[in-house]
């Protein structure tokens, strides 16, 4: 059975292929370091990737559909926006507990979120990307819960305006998070992009 006919498959198929490749030049599979960062950029990418599906492909496609009705954006709403919110949340939690675990490894938790001298700019991007994190569980879910009637603790269905309510305050909050993960990106690998020098006695 091909294993790439599955995402299960593909997945594993991929971290395979990780250990061969690093097993062909010689390295090692060890050090929690190393997880941690494999980890927290591959959760990263799935959180940062389905938010910018959803502001650059989803919500414009949604509008689309809503002047088409057959299908219509019903399709979208039942089948896709539930399965990619569900990705999309918790890509982001995995996102912040790997980075946060990765500071701590390291001795520097404390000092990148409170900016201190030679962590502001880690510091910075792990602020960042605790807003996000923020709007992502607080904001953009409570309210597509609401758009999407997957609230299955709601007494009864929203209502008109609460939808229209919620559609523009999960959208607000998911375009601050589109605007904030362009700098968050940045901060995120600082001291490998040259950022570390300029930033060591920024504060």
């Amino acid at each position: 059975m091909n294993p790439l006919l599955s995402i299960k498959g593909t997945i594993i198929s991929g971290f395979v292929l990780s250990a061969i490749l690093v097993m062909a030049i010689g390295g090692e599979l060890s050090g929690v370091e190393h997880y941690l960062r494999w980890l927290h950029y591959l959760s990263g990418i799935t959180w940062i990737g389905l938010l910018y599906y959803f502001n650059f492909i989803q919500v414009p496609a949604m509008a689309q559909a809503a002047a088409d009705k057959d299908p219509g954006p019903a399709a979208i709403g039942k089948y896709v926006a539930p399965l990619a919110l569900l990705w999309f949340r918790w890509g982001a939690v995995v996102t912040w507990v790997t980075g946060a675990a990765y500071l701590h490894h390291h001795g520097m938790l404390h000092a990148a979120f409170t900016l201190s001298s030679g962590a502001a700019g880690i510091g910075i991007g792990a602020w960042l990307g605790t807003i996000m994190l923020f709007n992502v569980w607080v904001l953009i879910w409570p309210n597509q819960q609401k758009v999407l009637g997957l609230n299955k603790f709601a007494q009864e269905p929203a209502s008109a305006d609460e939808i229209a309510q919620a559609k523009k305050t999960a959208l607000l909050a998911s375009r601050v998070n589109t605007a904030l993960s362009i700098p968050m990106l940045l901060f995120m690998g600082y001291s490998h992009n040259g950022l570390g020098l300029l930033c060591s006695n920024c504060l």
